[in-house]
């Protein structure tokens, strides 16, 4: 049986892949789909039944998006956001960039940063009057997010930061649910 994860973008990807990584999941295993954004699950979901063979779905979304995924998997007996875990999908809080600041604390965040060169980027955007004298968490989260593949490169070297500890709930499920078949039905 295949496994596929759908994930909102290529960040989800990358943090998924960096993650599954760390915990000996080889790649062969799984196919991480980029839906292009939450709103490509139905066109995903019609893809894989298209697919000969059986395939297993799991997927990670954001809470803001919780509504449009138990729209989606409405066939498959979803009614509401408690009944996502049962059919191989997690939540994050606020999104998956929120989740992996939260787990490593700003301090290791910055260390991030500085290691791929981009501290002083980011003191360009705390400069910024909207941004000065707000919380670090919100400035790292709204860096995060304000150049064309920055979200990639962060969730995937952020993820690649955490021990096994220290990985969010919603991500550690779903990889979890990857290595094991028998967990969260499709």
């Amino acid at each position: 049986m295949t496994t596929v994860v759908l994930l909102e973008g290529r960040s989800d990807v990358a943090a998924v892949a960096a993650v599954a990584g760390a915990h000996g999941l080889a790649a062969t295993g799984y196919r991480l789909v980029d839906m292009g954004g939450v709103t490509g699950i139905r066109r995903s979901l019609a893809a894989l039944r298209a697919e000969a063979g059986p395939v297993r779905v799991l997927g990670m979304c954001d809470a803001g998006e919780v509504s449009v995924v138990v729209r989606a998997l409405s066939d498959e007996g979803v009614r509401d956001e408690a009944d996502l875990a049962g059919h191989g999908f997690t939540v994050c809080r606020a999104d998956l960039e929120e989740e992996l600041i939260r787990a490593l604390g700003p301090e290791r965040v910055l260390g991030v940063l500085d290691r791929l060169g981009l501290s002083v980027r980011l003191a360009v955007l705390q400069n910024q009057p909207a941004w000065r004298g707000r919380p670090l968490t919100d400035q790292l989260h709204r860096f995060a997010g304000t150049t064309a593949g920055r979200k990639e490169l962060l969730a995937g070297a952020l993820a690649a930061e955490l021990t096994p500890d220290e990985v969010p709930a919603p991500l550690r499920d779903l990889v979890t649910w990857m290595a094991d078949d028998r967990v969260a039905p499709a």
